[in-house]
């Protein structure tokens, strides 16, 4: 089958696109037929070594820990089922699946993800990836696009991990950072459907593709951000939604109403943080670290993607040999939603 595989941390250019065997599934795992997978920042920090180590953040690192190369990168993917492996249910064969891309530390509803496919083991970035049956969701009914399943399983689900971690309730009002991104676009997506008062923060030209997914109010990051939040939640922000972190943690979370939650999955803006601890405990607010969903989440997710409860927009589609130009695109942020390859497709959309 053709892939395209990551062979050293780097640039662009260490994308390879080559022919590997299909893989076999094991006993619990099925073969599945990619129809789409969607890229995510975690590809372009797992190709440069981004991540950092405990006690040295310069250190080049995948998202946990060493990258065993090659790695066949992707973690989101839509498809349907080829193949099961011995003792499997042969009656998923056929079936349109989405694959929880998550390695958890244990089996329980809420377990920790501790590693993602495409980063701890091989992904979608192929014809075909293998799969645990457990974390296989039949989405057969779905109205959705093979694009648009693609789209959920890191940015949805990270986003409704940080909401779900930041307890948002109706008629809450919710900050989301970095609102035209995929995670940040699914925020307000999810959190306007959950009836919060959605306040964004995006740049200028994508102010209307931003409001359109939902926000009532955006901010242009280029000008005064703490200012237009605060004129435009005066009463104060009940849940912060940040992908971006760097100064706009010190500056925002005095920001917070009391009892306010602060949820970070993102460090856009910077890892290193300088803060005000009194703003924390004078009023009862907390920071939340996010990374990705529990099982149970996606469950959430999952029910949401067959009646079409959000609908991802897909900013572009680029065929599987085209990884390395679609990752280019992705890093120059200029687009609005997610964009996704497509196995076996021919030329760009």
């Amino acid at each position: 089958m053709c892939a395209v595989r990551v062979t050293r941390h780097g640039g662009p250019e260490v994308l390879e696109v080559t022919e590997v065997p299909v893989p076999l599934p094991g006993a619990g795992e099925a073969l599945v037929r990619v129809a789409a997978v969607a890229l995510n920042n975690t590809d372009l920090w797992t190709r440069e070594g981004a991540y950092g180590r405990p006690g040295d953040p310069e250190a080049r690192s995948g998202w946990r820990g060493p990258v065993a190369f090659p790695r066949i990168q992707g973690a989101d993917v839509a498809g349907r089922v080829e193949a099961v492996g011995p003792g499997g249910d042969t009656g998923l064969v056929g079936r349109r699946v989405v694959v929880d891309p998550a390695l958890y530390d244990g089996d329980g509803p809420d377990a920790h993800p501790v590693g993602l496919m495409g980063s701890e083991r091989d992904g979608g970035y192929a014809e075909f990836v293998v799969a645990p049956l457990e974390r296989l969701h039949d989405v057969t009914g779905s109205p959705l696009t093979d694009d648009q399943l693609a789209s959920l399983p890191t940015a949805y689900g990270t986003a409704l991990g940080m909401i779900e971690r930041g307890r948002l309730r109706d008629g809450e009002t919710v900050l989301v950072t970095g609102a035209s991104g995929g995670v940040g676009l699914a925020a307000v997506q999810i959190a306007r459907a959950r009836g919060a008062r959605v306040v964004a923060v995006s740049s200028g030209p994508k102010t209307d593709a931003v409001r359109e997914a939902g926000a009532h109010a955006v901010v242009d990051r280029a000008g005064d951000v703490v200012e237009g939040i605060r004129a435009a939640a005066p009463e104060g922000v009940d849940v912060a939604l940040d992908v971006v972190a760097g100064d706009l943690v010190g500056e925002g979370v005095p920001l917070l109403r009391e009892g306010g939650r602060w949820v970070i999955a993102g460090a856009l803006g910077g890892y290193a943080v300088t803060l005000d601890v009194r703003r924390l405990y004078l009023h009862n607010a907390q920071v939340i670290g996010s990374a990705m969903h529990t099982p149970a989440h996606f469950d959430v997710l999952m029910d949401m993607a067959r009646r079409a409860a959000v609908e991802p927009v897909v900013a572009a589609a680029y065929p599987l040999e085209q990884a390395a130009r679609a990752q280019e695109e992705l890093a120059l942020r200029k687009h609005v939603g997610k964009i996704v390859l497509r196995p076996g497709a021919s030329a760009a959309t």
